[in-house]
């Protein structure tokens, strides 16, 4: 395994021909310690080649490895048993994976939740509804964690006590793990999930490595959600990927007067599925819902004002000034109420004094 990290670390050598140079020679050995001669012989255009003879010489692979012992980033090769299964399908699946984090990615079915940075109250309660709802029926979800929905996405299956994993465009050594606001999100989806990337470390994301991650995305789950993607938006690139795959493509419809819900309107209008809830999605995928009784938690008001508050919620994103009025309660009255089941985790401010049941 060291070998083949080290090799990855050169430049021109990706994962196609990384497969190429595996596929002639057998070992991650043999190519490193291989000639030129035999390299030709491979048909890998001149200019690697040259990359692999100069660069070997500089590069160590057992530094390497221990760098990333180091920070605790485990490598997966295809051909190993934890590899995810249903990324191994795809025709350019990465041969090595890096993981941060112990997570078995063929023990629950997983799905993509991917959207627009520049999200919307809208976009902000569906993301974290869906992604709430389907962690709840054992399912695992994927994101890219970058701002905006893959954050809301992340954080909606973590708080309902769901599995999650990011994959990012960048190593996962803690200098490159981005963005930084989100670095402690990072940290609390190693709790109960996964990062994963396929570059080596010391690769910082730039525009030429979020492809990458898009593809693993699609590859790695059953499907892929899009809620409010701009019309020329990235995250139509993980639905294209995911069609490409022969998988699912679902989208929420959003607003015709948004500019942010254009791509996944038009997405619908292409033929993916449409999300209205999440029985839409597991009944597509023909995935059973668990029984959730044992696993939430169940909302048993202690008060007549929690009571009230939580029937107005009831699963839907609710302003204060909405709760007050419907319950016709004194605001000092609310705001304590709202306080109090926050504490006890059954709702959560999802901000600007917006709130939502747990």
């Amino acid at each position: 395994m060291k070998y083949l990290n080290a090799l990855n670390k050169i430049s021109g050598v990706g994962h196609k021909k990384l497969k190429i140079l595996l596929d002639y020679f057998g070992s991650g050995e043999k190519i490193w310690t291989s000639s030129r001669a035999d390299l030709i012989e491979t048909g890998i255009d001149r200019k690697t080649i040259d990359n692999i003879i100069s660069q070997r010489e500089i590069i160590n692979p057992d530094t390497e490895l221990e760098l990333l012992a180091k920070e605790n980033i485990k490598i997966l090769s295809i051909n190993d048993d934890d590899y995810p299964e249903l990324l191994k399908e795809i025709p350019s699946a990465p041969s090595l994976l890096y993981i941060k984090g112990d997570f078995n990615f063929n023990e629950n079915p997983s799905l993509a939740i991917v959207g627009s940075r520049k999200l919307t109250n809208y976009g902000k309660q569906v993301a974290y509804s869906l992604s709430r709802d389907l962690t709840k029926s054992g399912i695992t979800i994927v994101s890219g964690m970058a701002l905006g929905i893959d954050t809301i996405a992340h954080r909606g299956a973590l708080e309902s006590e769901g599995k999650t994993v990011a994959v990012l465009g960048s190593s996962l050594d803690d200098i490159n793990i981005g963005p930084k606001s989100n670095y402690s999100l990072s940290r609390q989806i190693l709790e109960n999930g996964a990062l994963v990337s396929d570059y080596p470390i010391s690769t910082p994301a730039s525009a030429g490595t979020f492809p990458s991650r898009n593809r693993i995305m699609a590859g790695l789950t059953l499907g892929t959600i899009v809620i409010e993607a701009a019309e020329r938006s990235g995250t139509l690139i993980t639905a294209n990927l995911a069609l490409e795959f022969n998988r699912e493509v679902f989208a929420v419809p959003g607003s015709i007067f948004s500019p942010v819900s254009t791509g996944a309107n038009n997405l619908i209008r292409l033929g993916a599925r449409i999300v209205t809830g999440v029985n839409d999605i597991l009944e597509e995928l023909n995935l059973e819902k668990k029984a959730l009784e044992k696993n939430t938690k169940k909302i048993i008001p202690d008060s007549v004002e929690e009571e009230k508050v939580i029937k107005i919620l009831s699963g839907e994103l609710t302003h204060i000034d909405r709760i007050i009025k419907l319950t016709k309660l004194e605001t000092s009255v609310v705001s304590s109420t709202l306080v109090i089941l926050e504490m006890k985790g059954l709702i959560k401010d999802m901000g600007g004094q917006n709130y939502i049941t747990l």
